[in-house]
């Protein structure tokens, strides 16, 4: 009798190589939103813990942050990139974000008016690459949601800006009675901070979320692989279980045939010696 047939067992191999093949990507670059995330955290702290919030604090903070994120940006997309139009974009915001850092650091002292402009156009122009980057690779790689996150917060940043009359002036006044003035520099100066905090936290945990997600991926890998591996073993260890049951089943069915046609052939002769009696 022909052995049945094992149905093959779904494999989870394929679906845990996909997975690998889809985090590859992010796997190499989970380091470069921690290191962009350093000079915004230190920016955000130095803005809030200063008293001075004039133009030329603002320019400063803004030249460093951008200086120094921009080249960490280059260079870790250059080293850790491996998707070529989203490299290309992440180098063009690189590159225009030292250009602004320089530009601000060289024109400190320009006052508010060039302030405004100059932040306000490094943040419409950075936060619509970094979002075209995110919407490009959207539901392709897990880069996208963390890009598209910065690109919008960058882009409120611009408007922010914008927004924000230069001749604008608060008395503080208040319950406490306190004395001073706030302005149009004060407000942005302290937006740029906040803003400078909100992205670096969220960069950190953009950065450790993606080393996790590529540990837990190679984990689960291995085990899939692994219990993938020893399903097949069962299988065709229940394979050469039914061929070994089967052999001896039909030897004894095929003897038990000749044995029963040999004895029939026995009694016909003994019928006919009977007959010619």
């Amino acid at each position: 009798m022909p052995s049945a047939s094992v149905p093959p067992v779904p494999s989870g191999g394929d679906t845990a190589d996909r997975g690998r093949a889809s985090s590859a990507g992010s796997s190499a670059y989970w380091p470069v939103p921690l290191v962009r995330a350093v000079p915004l955290l230190v920016t955000a702290a130095a803005v809030t813990f200063s008293r001075d919030h004039s133009p030329f604090v603002g320019l400063v903070s803004f030249g460093v942050a951008a200086l120094v994120g921009g080249l960490l940006l280059t260079v870790g997309v250059l080293l850790r990139l491996d998707d070529r139009s989203s490299r290309t974009l992440q180098v063009v915001q690189g590159v225009t974000t030292v250009v602004a850092g320089a530009v601000a650091l060289a024109a400190s002292a320009a006052g508010l008016a060039f302030f405004v402009a100059l932040v306000s156009g490094w943040a419409l122009v950075a936060g619509a690459l970094e979002l075209v980057a995110g919407l490009r690779r959207r539901g392709r790689s897990p880069l996208a949601r963390d890009w598209t996150s910065v690109g919008v917060l960058t882009l409120a940043l611009g408007v922010v800006f914008l927004v924000v009359p230069l001749d604008y002036a608060q008395p503080l006044g208040g319950v406490e009675q306190i004395e001073g003035e706030l302005t149009s520099s004060t407000v942005l100066v302290g937006v740029l901070g906040a803003w400078a905090a909100v992205v670096g936290v969220f960069l950190v945990i953009a950065g450790l979320s993606l080393r996790w997600q590529t540990d837990a991926g190679d984990s689960a890998g291995g085990h899939g692989a692994a219990g993938h591996d020893a399903a097949g073993r069962t299988d065709a260890g229940h394979d050469a279980a039914g061929r070994t049951d089967a052999g001896p089943a039909g030897r004894r069915t095929s003897t038990s045939t000749s044995t029963s046609t040999s004895t029939d052939s026995s009694i016909d002769p003994t019928s006919d010696e009977g007959q010619h009696a």
